[in-house]
Order: C-alpha cells, then structure tokens, then sequence
C-alpha cells in the first residue's frame, strides 16, 4: 500500500505567489526561460532553471548553476517570499483548462516506495538527464518541483478533496497561461489523518509526468540514506514531494511526430509503401483541413502540403501484448523504423516529437517550412493504457503520452531536511 504523508511545505507568501509560480524546468530552454523570467526577480525559473542568472554560454550542467539555484531558493526564504508551514500539512491544487477540473493532493511519497515499485513507471530516463536532476536536488537539499502521479479513483479521497475545497476559502487563485491555478493549505489534523489512511488503501501510484524528478530524488534519497550512518528511515530525504490526481480526472493529449526526410524516396513511393505494409490510405484536405485521428489505430500524416488519413488493421491493435498495441509502438515498428530507417527515437536526430498542445498548425508550419518532410498526427494514448503497461512493468516507447496543463513550480517546495 502506498505510503503518502503531509509535510512541511515552503510557499509563496500569498502576494507573490502569481510572480513566483513558474513553469517546469523541461518546458523551457535556457532562451525562453530568460525572456519569460525577464523583469521578475522573484520568478521560481530562477531556482529550476538558474542558468538565466549566469552568462548566456553558461554549460546548462555548469557548477555554478547547480550553486546559483541553492542561492537563490535559499534567498526566497531567508527574504521571507517563501515561508514555511509550522507543522505538517497536505496541500490541494486544482488546475482548470478548456472546461476541464483536475485537483491533485500535494504530499510526500516513499523513496522505498518508488525502490518496490509501489510507485510504477512507463517510461525509461535518459542518465544526462537523470544526472542533472539529482545534482539539483541534492544541492538544493529540496524538490523544488512536484512529481505528477496518478491513481485508480477513490470514492472517500474524492468526497474529503471535495468538502475541503467546498468548505474552505483557497490560498492562492490565479490564471496565467490559459489555465486556472487553486491551491489550499489542508492544516486540520483529522482532515489530515483521514487523507492519509486512505492513500494507504491506495495499492498502486503511477508516475504520470515527472520519471526523471522521481528517479533523481529517489537516488539521492538512497545517497543520502547509505552515508548516514545513524538512519531511521524517518529523515525528510526517505521521501519526495509529489501531486496524485484521480485517473477519473486527467487527460492524455496527443503527442505528434515529424521526420526530416523520406529515407530516400519520394512522396508517392512512400504512400505506396504504407499501402503495402498494410495501412489504408486516404488523402483528404490540404493544409489548415487536418485529419485529425477519431479513433485508436488511425493517423493523420501530412506530407507536400496535403493532409492522409492513415489506418492500421484492426487486430494490430488487439495485439495480447499491450505495448505493442500502443498506435505509437505501431508506428515506430510499422513505419518509422522499416520505412523511415529510424531505429531509435531517442537519440536519432532526423525525427522530433511535438505535443499535442501546440496544435496540428505547428505540424504544417515545420513541414511548410521545409524543416521537416512529413509530419504524423497520433491518437492520444489513455490512461488505462498508461496503467496497464506499468502493471506488467514494462515501458512505453519515447513521447507516447503528453499531459496538459503542467503543474507550476514554485508554488510548494519540500525541503530534505
């Protein structure tokens, strides 16, 4: 059963808490991260992304970033913008997008647990990455960003996240980026109590977003657990800071792929050549007439300024295994490796990836512009499917599953001691 416990959170001062709150750190480059945090002091981007404060050729894994990043969290609190709450609590933060409601419990989760696999994955870390994270975090001595779990509903977690937000006037409230952002401090013992027994029925968390925050603070939880000596598996790094939402409540967007060249042949061959692996192919409008796909099994491809609707055969996609069910595991074999000669995603540079969020007119935009020769539209892949894969513990290929809105950073922060 899942261990999930209140803590006590650093947080924005309530009339900073807008300015301080930023995006990711994996969502921004070093640039964008400059021009988005330009003129703000207090922007968290200067802790997860602190580059910003340095040269602009500053190596992004420099020493001094790892430093600068300590300096300035520690700056946040010792100026009194991030304060601390006296004892521990769980956190509620509600995002409201295009109509939809999620709202997430904000507490600590289990180093042991994530080592057991209590916590599941579906995707593999790239180690640069990982390496990166786990400097941060240990020199930070916190997670300044939350993993984003889920977990098979629960009625009673539900009904107690409901009464609270009902019942309870919200810390924070504000809107930033298309997306409304509600954060409640739970500070009530039996409130507390109550979430905390039912997250320990809960068997199973699954890391939705966030594979290389929960492996680098599972690593440095283990670092820190082997070098002390006098350990009781109580200390703060045993666990990390994440936020669980219902699977009821999330969704997966699609997440689309673009390809340089044709590997050789030319627009009608390569036609040909999905015919003859067994799609069926349908031409429909050209561009800013998208065929987006309706169903699992069926792609929109656009290629010399025209949009396909492609279709796989129906029993590829009752294959008894179910990554290989995945419509991206069936392009990655069927055509992206075969017909694309691109063999591993992760690191060939001919293929990039591009979510869902910035619509299928970015998908036109980089093959008109000649960046990019053909462009694949996917259908989103399910949370169901995201579980299932995690049950038989195994992996999804790379960028299958693309979650939206993002959490904020800087909105709470878990410190390691």
């Amino acid at each position: 059963m899942a261990v999930f416990n209140p803590f006590c959170g650093f947080r924005p001062r309530v009339d900073l808490a807008e300015r301080i709150a930023s995006r990711p750190y994996d969502v921004l480059n070093s640039a964008e991260a400059r021009v988005e945090a330009e003129g703000n002091e207090y922007s968290f981007l200067r802790v997860v992304k602190s580059e910003i404060d340095l040269p602009e050729d500053t190596d992004p894994y420099d020493d001094r970033v790892y430093a600068t990043a300590r300096a300035n969290l520690d700056r946040l609190i010792h100026l009194g913008r991030l304060v601390q709450d006296d004892r521990p609590c769980f956190y509620l933060y509600r995002q409201e997008m295009d109509g939809r409601v999620q709202t997430g419990v904000v507490g600590c989760t289990s180093v042991e647990d994530y080592e057991k696999n209590v916590i599941r994955k579906h995707e593999h870390t790239r180690e640069v990455k990982e390496r990166d994270r786990i400097r941060h975090v240990d020199e930070c001595n916190a997670n300044t960003g939350p993993v984003f779990l889920t977990y098979r509903g629960s009625e009673r977690i539900d009904g107690l996240v409901e009464g609270w937000c009902a019942d309870h006037k919200p810390l924070y409230d504000f809107s930033t980026d298309s997306v409304r952002h509600t954060f409640w401090v739970v500070d009530d013992g039996k409130v507390i109590k109550e979430l905390k027994t039912a997250f320990g029925r809960i068997r199973t968390l699954y890391v939705a977003d966030g594979h290389h925050r929960s492996a680098s603070a599972a690593k440095v939880g283990a670092k820190r657990r082997e070098a002390n000596p006098g350990h009781t598996g109580q200390e703060e790094y045993n666990y990390f800071m994440s936020v669980a939402f219902p699977d009821h409540e999330l969704t997966i967007i699609d997440y689309n792929r673009v390809v340089k060249d044709l590997n050789g042949q030319d627009a009608a061959g390569f036609l040909a050549a999905l015919e003859a692996a067994g799609f069926e192919v349908v031409a429909e409008g050209g561009s800013g007439e998208p065929a987006r796909p309706e169903k699992p099994g069926q792609y929109g491809l656009y290629l010399d300024a025209r949009w396909h609707r492609v279709t796989a055969p129906e029993d590829w996609k009752q294959a008894e295994d179910p990554v290989e069910a995945l419509d991206v595991a069936i392009l990655q074999q069927k055509v992206l490796t075969p017909l694309l000669g691109i063999g591993d995603p992760r690191t060939d540079e001919r293929i990039d990836f591009v979510g869902g969020i910035r619509g299928l007119g970015e998908l036109e935009r980089r093959v008109d512009s000649g960046e990019m020769a053909l462009a694949f539209a996917l259908y989103p892949t399910s949370i169901e499917d995201l579980m299932s894969v995690a049950d038989l513990d195994r992996v999804m290929p790379p960028k299958s599953t693309w979650f939206e809105p993002k959490l904020r950073s800087g909105l709470i922060v878990h410190r390691l001691e």
